[in-house]
């Protein structure tokens, strides 16, 4: 089910519907064009990003067209009639080739690649990039909260404090990186997510007595009721509570399934009620936490012995904290049947031309060893060198490889729906295995290996030094 059923062809910026334009009355709407989707840097100063957001882009870019409405209004700001009549039956007829969603990858490498004309592949690119940029930064915040709590549950609440929109999409990017549920209606109705919640503090003020509300609310839901004991004081009248209403659900063939703590210091809170519920034989009674977590708390909470069951994850893990954005770009790589580089004083933002594949390298025990970017048309590739510096070069000739980009749309139309949630969570979790621990720890984490191949960079090598002679002074 499409989120932006109507007007996608305005998700987009005004630039890239200017640029459009001008290709349009210049005559070259139509020339073939390659475009490469990569970032330059792990977010969370992390080793690793998980790839996500593509069966989403799929789905939008099939749907991608501009309806009377938006054509009457790009009149209004001043495109011209023959364009708007071009646009009036504009389909994305392109092919994306990817990496898969769920994919473990790393800075430089192109992820996605779009080839078409130059007009379609360009208005996509502002719609490219919001939609892989954001969920790929969530699902790579949530896989870094699964490898710190592997056996727990872990529960996104981070709707509210989202930044609109982009919770919904936040919440199907966390059960990508790992984690199990969502509070958010509206994304597992979309997307086929389970929903969790339990109860506010409001519930419980509304009312005059604190085990009035926990008996009500067990009455309603005696099965999966989950206790919130922090409203007034945790040990001294929630806990207490929640332990009568628990009994009382025993004597009636049900059982109490949590209680849930949302303030206070949570590794003592949580010890003091373990104790209190296992000395009242409640020890299949589950412990949930949330208040303003994530990894580094989470992990401090667990080293501390904390019984934890459940943690719900809110704010820092839908807002990205504290990498507010992934810095993805999309940049022309080939244009007219010749390669093209963006040239930069900054030699690591010169791009790689070309029309490229991506391969990673194996080792015998299955682990990932290194990535490479090679030319299309190259068939074996011996050694990577280093993007930028040249003399840090590695053998890659005695590792077996795989291509990690293959066609996902052609002709504007997908070709697969293997792309559900549970899906790219299951694979997102099989890669992250194969990483090596040290690329995955949170503090220096050691820098994957992402080279080029020698024939790769004698090709920018030259285009650079084309550059240079045409433009000198």
């Amino acid at each position: 089910m499409t989120l932006l059923g109507k007007h996608t062809g305005l998700y987009t910026d005004y630039y890239q519907l200017a640029m459009a334009q001008g290709f349009f009355l210049s005559g070259r709407e139509q020339t073939k064009a390659t475009f490469d989707y990569f970032f330059r840097e792990n977010p969370f100063k992390g080793g690793f990003v998980v790839f996500a957001g593509l069966a989403d882009l799929l789905e939008l870019l099939e749907n991608y067209a501009f309806e009377e409405d938006d054509i009457e209004y790009l009149r209004k700001t001043g495109f011209e009639k023959k364009y708007l009549d071009y646009l009036s039956t504009f389909r994305f007829r392109g092919t994306l080739s990817s990496v898969r969603e769920g994919e473990v990858v790393f800075p430089l490498e192109p992820l996605v690649r779009a080839e078409g004309n130059i007009t379609e592949v360009q208005v996509i690119e502002t719609i490219l990039l919001n939609i892989l940029n954001f969920e790929s930064l969530i699902a790579t915040k949530a896989a870094r909260l699964r490898m710190v709590a592997p056996d727990k549950r872990l529960v996104d609440f981070g709707l509210r404090r989202a930044q609109g929109f982009g919770g919904i999409h936040a919440s199907k990017a966390a059960i990508i990186g790992g984690l199990d549920a969502t509070s958010n209606v509206y994304s597992a109705f979309q997307f086929g997510l389970q929903a969790t919640g339990t109860q506010g503090h409001s519930w419980i003020q509304s009312f005059d007595d604190e085990l009035d509300a926990f008996r009500k609310f067990a009455e309603f839901y005696p099965d999966k009721c989950v206790l919130l004991v922090d409203t007034y004081n945790t040990l001294r009248s929630g806990l207490p509570n929640a332990i009568l209403v628990a009994r009382e659900l025993e004597a009636k063939g049900h059982r109490l399934l949590g209680v849930r703590l949302d303030s206070g210091d949570l590794a003592y809170l949580s010890k003091h009620s373990r104790e209190m519920l296992d000395k009242a034989g409640l020890k299949y009674v589950k412990i949930a936490v949330s208040n303003q977590l994530d990894e580094y708390i989470i992990r401090s909470l667990l080293q501390q012995g904390a019984p934890i069951d459940i943690f719900g994850v809110g704010t820092r893990l839908v807002t990205g904290h504290d990498s507010p954005a992934l810095d993805g770009v999309y940049k022309l790589s080939m244009y007219d049947s010749k390669p093209r580089l963006k040239f930069s004083e900054n030699y690591e933002k010169t791009t790689l031309p070309g029309i490229k594949k991506t391969l990673r390298y194996v080792n015998q025990d299955g682990m990932f060893y290194a990535d490479g970017v090679a030319l299309e048309n190259e068939t074996s590739v011996d050694s990577i060198v280093h993007p930028f510096l040249s003399g840090q070069r590695s053998s890659v000739k005695d590792f077996a490889s795989e291509e990690l980009l293959s066609v996902v749309m052609k002709d504007g139309r997908r070709m697969t729906d293997g792309f559900s949630p549970d899906n790219s969570a299951r694979y997102a979790k099989e890669r992250l295995a194969r990483l090596a621990p040290e690329h995955k720890r949170f503090e220096f984490p050691h820098t994957y290996k992402v080279g080029i191949s020698a024939d790769l960079m004698n090709l920018r090598s030259r285009l650079m030094e084309d550059f240079k002679r045409n433009h000198k002074r």
